[in-house]
């Protein structure tokens, strides 16, 4: 019997709407004025969670460095210079 695959769907980045959401949350609630869980839930959370996710694919020498390296690189907070429209990398 011949069994055919479906075709590879494309994937989209990874957490990019979970990050989106969060970014436009912290955007309309003043942060400041969020318990601690609420704070961390919405503004670090989830790029963390993108953050730790990665780490465990790429299984780096320096887990903590490789950590710091992608937070810094898809932080929502900034503008990606390659694309000032899109506040998020795409690729580590």
């Amino acid at each position: 019997m011949d069994q055919q695959q479906p075709p590879p769907q494309q994937e989209k980045p990874e957490g990019a709407s979970a990050e989106n959401a969060s970014f436009t949350l912290n955007s309309k609630i003043d942060v400041q004025a969020l318990p601690i869980r609420a704070y961390l839930d919405q503004t670090v959370v989830p790029l963390l969670l993108q953050a730790l996710s990665a780490l465990v694919r790429e299984r780096p020498a320096d887990p903590v460095e490789y950590v710091a390296a992608y937070l810094l690189r898809h932080n929502p907070m900034k503008a990606n210079p390659s694309n000032p429209s899109n506040p998020q990398s795409s690729s580590i």
